[in-house]
């Protein structure tokens, strides 16, 4: 099959499941065509689907994700003052490493919004429905919604990444309170602990409570400087005095990732390039000294 008859092939499937869908004119352009199979992917529920129709959807992504572009990290260069540390500007979902973290909702099952700039939605579409099954399938064993600041992983699926690290991380309102530092703080620990457990050695870190849509409510610089203060002081810092952080021994790759390549998402990159580095080597210091006392 062409990659066309490919994806016609998808959207009449997702259509003939929903009876609501069935008289849904399909375009005949190709962006027309491929954001409404986004879409019907995205609103689809975690129910058992053919092998027929993963056998096409895989070949179909694998190709379509090519089309789009892959960064390999070993590719990029780490800032100057560490070899360990990257961060870079692009789609998280585009980067060939061994893990990126997803920013997801405590029912983990990705967004069901049709076409939503989230991160999560992005992650799911491209990774494909078997990770909205697998997900369905360890909430189901787990019998309760994700407690914030915890973290799950699974296979990458069809994207470049080996794996998927999805993480909760908290709702922030007008204020930033204390437990929603140490809530975030965790979310860090808890993807690196699970990274070291599973053998990553390159991690890519979505800007996890810094969205666009939090923007009217509290200011870029704010949020930012929230997340650098207290990810890197509490994390490389604080908890390197517990036996459990010192038990993840992370000696991998760090990768912080500014998806959007707009003027948000510029001036995020750019206050991490002007004050992470900064921040990140002076606790990194902190974290040798405290390894080696202990």
């Amino acid at each position: 099959m062409t990659q066309d008859e490919r994806r016609e092939y998808l959207i009449q499937y997702l259509l003939k499941e929903e009876i609501p869908f069935g008289r849904q004119n399909i375009p005949t352009d190709k962006q027309g065509q491929e954001n409404l199979l986004r879409s019907l992917m995205n609103v689809r529920p975690p129910r058992p689907i053919s092998n027929d129709f993963l056998k096409i959807q895989d070949e179909y992504l694998t190709e379509r994700n090519i089309e789009r572009g892959i960064t390999d990290v070993d590719t990029l260069a780490p800032v100057k003052s560490d070899s360990r540390l990257y961060i870079w500007q692009g789609d998280i979902t585009t980067l060939k490493c061994d893990a990126i973290v997803n920013a997801c909702n405590s029912q983990m099952l990705g967004c069901f919004s049709p076409m939503h700039a989230c991160i999560d939605n992005f992650i799911h579409t491209y990774a494909g429905m078997e990770l909205r099954l697998k997900m369905h399938e360890i909430m189901a064993k787990q019998g309760h919604e994700e407690e914030t600041g915890k973290a799950k992983i699974t296979s990458g699926y069809n994207l470049p990444t080996k794996y998927i690290l999805h993480t909760v991380g908290p709702i922030i309102q007008w204020k930033v309170t204390k437990e929603d530092e140490d809530l975030l703080a965790n979310c860090y620990t808890e993807c690196l602990k699970l990274a070291a457990d599973t053998g990553v050695e390159s991690i890519a870190f979505c800007c996890c409570c810094c969205c666009a849509h939090d923007i009217m409510m509290i200011p870029v610089a704010n949020k930012v400087t929230f997340f650098i203060l207290y990810i890197y002081i509490r994390v490389y810092e604080l908890q390197a005095t517990s036996y459990e952080w010192l038990r993840c021994d992370w000696r991998g790759k760090i990768l912080f990732i500014s998806v959007q390549e707009d003027d948000y998402g510029t001036q995020v990159f750019d206050l991490y390039r002007a004050s992470v580095v900064e921040m990140y080597c002076r606790c990194y210091v902190n974290v040798l000294q405290v390894l080696q006392m202990n």
